[in-house]
């Protein structure tokens, strides 16, 4: 079975996280991605590290797979020159550069349009192209303190905290996925390319959600509330006998077999317990009890008690006990892919399960410029041609 982007190729000259998780996730899908690389230094998560595996950043590693790496030098004429014929051939181009950058270089959208009408262009920044802010650089951590995200994050009494990954490279990464998606269905409609301009603070204030409608609605600022829900009781972390574990009571239903299984059904019954707004008003008084009586069992135990209950709950896992899980395991969270340097390459799989055009590993993160002179090649370039190529610092 072909994949689902089988025969769209797209030029990535994005670096870091957020565009080349993006393209990543795309060539998973079956596209071809070229991904370009500046011709002295390369991607900079390519230094990133450790860990190293036999020289390869594992930072570099998990968003680079299904694609391969030519080395260019874009400041250069004949650089440029060759550019514009990758485009020339192919559908989409990520790039992640500063607002303005491309354009001042003539490889802006209105200039690679000529060449190719069709062409859709990601555009990822740290702000966007317009408003005060768009001429500067931005950075996930950056972002996740002026978007708000971070004032929201962390204990009530302590300090703002940031999210444990570069989520909002994440984010930004997926949200130009759907907006490269949407763009081709509407050249298939239209026969028109355009422009998507996407920026990480606005991915990030998006992805706010309630939180962001709450404030809204009722002109109050959240505050940090550390593991508790805003607007559901309970919905927390509980520390069991030998560890911690989530419980996440959705609604009154749940609440009275929450109420049963813990032994105090009568809570169920009580006026300023038995509707989420009285739980959510009386939580100060509610919350101690479920403390008490969790903390005499195991998370184990709890598993298995609120499981049984149709309750909501996981244990909070490390890493380790993540990958181990049982359910991680049938659904191949984890694939295994042959790397000219590291045998046995584990990475992270695809949450993506299509039924008629799955996803597939077909290429591992390319070496630093593995593949420049096969795609040049197959551009029509000859021999010496390249070589003349390298020895000018082309590539």
């Amino acid at each position: 079975m072909s994949g689902a982007l089988e025969g769209i190729r797209i030029i990535d000259v994005s670096r870091v996280l957020a565009g080349p998780f993006c393209s990543m996730i795309l060539g998973d899908l079956g596209a071809e991605v070229i991904k370009i690389e500046h011709y002295k230094t390369g991607d900079e998560t390519r230094g990133w590290g450790p860990p190293f595996v036999n020289g390869e950043s594992a930072y570099y590693l998990c968003a680079n797979r299904n694609k391969q790496s030519i080395t260019l030098n874009l400041k250069s004429e004949e650089g440029k020159e060759i550019f514009r014929r990758l485009v020339t051939s192919s559908d989409i181009v990520v790039q992640n550069f500063k607002s303005g950058t491309l354009e001042k270089m003539g490889l802006g959208y209105e200039s690679l349009k000529e060449l190719n009408p069709t062409l859709i262009m990601a555009s990822i920044t740290g702000f966007g192209s317009t408003g005060p802010y768009k001429d500067l650089p931005g950075y996930d951590y950056i972002i996740q303190a002026m978007s708000g995200l971070m004032s929201i994050t962390g204990e009530p009494d302590g300090s703002p905290i940031k999210v444990g990954v570069a989520i909002a490279d994440v984010l930004t990464g997926l949200y130009t996925c759907i907006g490269i998606l949407s763009a081709l269905h509407h050249r298939t409609q239209t026969g028109e390319g355009q422009e998507i301009d996407i920026s990480l603070m606005d991915c990030q204030v998006s992805s706010l959600i309630n939180v962001a409608s709450n404030y809204l609605c009722s002109g109050v600022i959240p505050g940090r509330l550390g593991n508790q829900h805003p607007n559901i009781v309970p919905y927390q972390v509980f520390s069991a006998m030998d560890g911690e574990l989530v419980v996440a009571v959705g609604n009154d239903e749940q609440f009275k077999r929450f109420a049963a299984v813990l032994g105090r059904p009568d809570l169920a019954e009580m006026d300023e317990f038995i509707h989420n707004e009285n739980r959510l008003e009386n939580k100060s008084k509610l919350i101690p009890i479920c403390e008490e009586l969790i903390s005499n069992k195991t998370k184990k135990e709890w598993k298995e008690i609120l499981d049984e209950a149709g309750i909501p709950n996981g244990p909070i896992n490390t890493v380790r006990e993540m990958f181990d899980d049982p359910q991680i395991k049938a659904r191949e969270m984890v694939v295994e892919m042959q790397h000219p340097l590291i045998k046995d390459l584990k990475l992270t799989g695809s949450p993506i399960k299509l039924s008629k055009s799955p996803v597939k590993m077909r290429h591992h993160p390319p070496l630093y410029g593995e593949h420049t002179e096969a795609v040049l090649e197959k551009m029509g370039y000859q021999p010496d041609e390249i070589k003349e190529f390298k020895q000018n610092k082309i590539i």
